[in-house]
């Protein structure tokens, strides 16, 4: 650990970062376990609801792009509680849109809003993230997106709860909002400022810095690793993306006895499965090694996926979601720590390897409701079994980087 870095400092920015990682979680989770009632608040079909969350993935993956040039100009600490405000704005906009005007437009202006928060802060946490894993020398980064599993978790059940009590999208969604902020402003005060998350610090030269930070950014994107480790990505982040946003729906309208409020249950179990492994999936990866647990928890994934479509009943329906869920907990966050091997060019390899998994999750699952509305919501689940397999097939790129790998330059 930096010695210039005290025990206590530490964990205080570490818990902080657990805590942003809660809040996009819980804000997620919040919006996607209350489509089924949200649809029916607009009276929108499933192609409409598609529209909305691709306004929410084309917002998120321009916050997203926008992301490495907001860490070089602010750093990620200013830059995470901007992000944090507008995305829970667009929280409680979503909810004012839906029940107190009735408003497609202003939903949708309420997901564009969490959109762009959600996708830049997405970045400067994992950036944050990855620079606590290199300082503790043990693989973390699982336990970080746990913590956004926990706020998926949470979430998800609060939206159950809402939908089954009938509390309104309005009173839930403007208290979370409101409860996002609060956190994320407590949250931002403990994080120091510090070079390596690229926060301007005192003796800092900007204009020099901004050129060369924006440098190393876009050489990122040069390394054909940043691929690879982007397919692996793509394929857990899309099954994630797919289930945060399809789930729910899936259980509630395309499996005999379903209801929201099931539906709402089904994707709390996809997250509780995510969360019980990004828990202990650390110690799994320091002694397997990422590649074997990667390439184990695709077929997982394949199989939970798989089970959701098929399944005839609705206990085999939660016990594929658990699957799903098991299955793709840890591609994301060995991804990030893949990207971060070489700490000198950790934060824009980090950056351009989530701008790929968080396109992915965000922006992909929109195309799965204009597919559906053709041949059906269930069949086109089969289009995420073919990408958790893709992933799987490309998991070698996660290997640690050798020492001499991690002197080259670009």
């Amino acid at each position: 650990m930096d010695a210039t870095l005290t025990r206590p400092v530490y964990v205080r920015w570490r818990t902080a970062i657990f805590a942003v990682f809660f809040s996009s979680g819980l804000s997620i989770a919040t919006w996607a376990s209350r489509v089924p009632d949200i649809r029916l608040a607009l009276e929108i079909d499933k192609a409409q609801v598609g529209m909305l969350l691709l306004g929410a993935g084309i917002a998120s993956i321009i916050g997203i792009s926008s992301s490495p040039a907001v860490l070089a100009r602010t750093g990620a600490r200013l830059g995470m509680i901007l992000s944090i405000t507008t995305f829970a704005t667009g929280v409680a906009l979503i909810g004012i849109g839906a029940n107190v005007f009735g408003s497609f437009q202003i939903v949708l202006l309420g997901l564009v809003l969490f959109g762009l928060g959600n996708g830049c802060v997405d970045v400067m946490m994992n950036v944050e993230a990855t620079a606590i894993e290199q300082h503790s020398g043990k693989t973390i980064l699982p336990l970080f997106h746990a913590f956004f599993s926990f706020g998926t978790v949470i979430g998800a059940g609060i939206g159950a709860l809402a939908a089954l009590w009938q509390i309104s999208v309005f009173a839930h969604a403007v208290t979370v909002g409101i409860l996002i902020f609060l956190i994320g402003a407590v949250s931002v005060a403990n994080v120091p400022r510090r070079a390596e998350t690229l926060d301007p610090v005192e003796g800092d030269t900007e204009k020099v810095h901004w050129r060369e930070r924006m440098h190393v950014a876009l050489s990122a994107w040069r390394e054909p690793r940043t691929y690879a480790l982007g397919v692996v990505m793509l394929g857990m982040s899309f099954a994630e993306g797919g289930a945060n946003d399809w789930l729910a729906l899936g259980v509630a309208e395309e499996h005999a006895g379903g209801t929201p409020a099931l539906g709402a249950a089904a994707l709390a179990v996809f997250s509780v499965a995510m969360t019980t492994v990004r828990i202990f999936g650390g110690p799994l990866v320091d002694r397997l090694g990422r590649v074997i647990v990667l390439r184990v928890l695709a077929l997982t994934a394949a199989a939970g996926i798989l089970l959701f479509i098929l399944a005839p009943s609705i206990p085999m329906v939660f016990l594929g979601a658990a699957l799903w869920g098991i299955g793709a907990s840890l591609g994301f966050p060995l991804g990030m720590s893949a990207a971060a091997d070489d700490p000198a060019k950790a934060a824009a390899r980090v950056s351009a390897a989530a701008t790929i998994g968080y396109i992915s999750f965000l922006g992909g699952p929109p195309v799965l409701g204009f597919i559906s509305e053709h041949i059906g919501l269930l069949n086109t689940l089969y289009i995420l079994v073919v990408l958790a397999v893709a992933s799987g097939l490309f998991s070698g790129a996660a290997r640690p980087l050798r020492e001499d790998e991690k002197t080259q330059t670009t």
